[in-house]
């Protein structure tokens, strides 16, 4: 029987939290770059895609207009490299969020139910992170959306869908599609690319504030599993 839903986890914050490190290689990457340290960093836990991050940490830190698509792109290629660098730390200093690999393991081990990310992170940067937290092998990474295929958060969902179908001969669309993620711009991605979204209260933005943006359903963590498959049960319409 080929599956019936695809399952697109958001990364940071909804899995684990890699603290300081996203800003510590944004800053280093300016640096090398640009030459000079930033005196602004991009804010923390907005969910958007790191190509549009690196451009407005660019114009927030005055280089020129004309100089800033080659510098994001040379920050962008610099960012996995940096990241990888820094994969023992990844772990030391940074944090598993509440029941994330109980949530992944029950959704892997279900057998109509197919595990991926849409994320802000490039691809690299993604498998990076969650090889640190021995999460990579609970997700199939190969038929993600990740921001080294389109900055515009949305179109990622299109992208894993086309992946996914292809690799399990099956189509894809927002009847059997569902993003998990914590912040508003998961639901937004959800809303605008093709999915149903279940929203996790475990990074900056409120259960109250995700629900208001149209979030299908909100979870306060992921510690309850039964919980989490009976949301996404609910939410496509499968009967187990």
């Amino acid at each position: 029987m080929s599956p019936q839903t695809l399952i697109l986890w958001d990364v940071d914050r909804t899995l684990l939290y890699v603290g300081e490190m996203d800003r510590a290689v944004y800053r280093a990457a300016f640096l090398d770059v640009v030459g000079r340290l930033p005196t602004r960093l991009p804010e923390r836990g907005t969910g958007r895609t790191m190509p549009l991050a690196v451009r407005e940490l660019l114009a927030a830190n005055d280089v020129p207009a004309q100089d800033v698509d080659e510098a994001a792109e040379s920050i962008v290629r610099l960012l996995p490299p940096l990241l990888l660098a820094q994969k023992p730390a990844l772990r030391s200093d940074g944090q598993l969020m509440p029941g994330a690999q109980d949530a992944l393991e029950a959704v892997q081990a279900h057998p109509e139910l197919v595990p991926t990310v849409v994320t802000g992170n490039l691809q690299e940067s993604a498998a990076i992170k969650l090889a640190a937290f021995d999460l990579d092998g609970l997700v199939d990474l190969s038929v993600g959306g990740y921001a080294s295929d389109d900055p515009h958060r949305p179109a990622l969902v299109a992208v894993a869908q086309r992946r996914a179908g292809t690799k399990h001969n099956a189509r894809f669309s927002r009847a059997n599609t569902v993003i998990i993620g914590d912040s508003l711009e998961d639901v937004r991605t959800g809303a605008e690319g093709g999915a149903k979204v279940i929203a996790v209260a475990s990074g900056t933005t409120s259960a109250e504030q995700l629900a208001a943006a149209g979030a299908d359903r909100v979870l306060d963590n992921l510690q309850d599993q039964s919980a989490l498959l009976a949301a996404i049960e609910a939410l496509t319409g499968r009967d187990r």
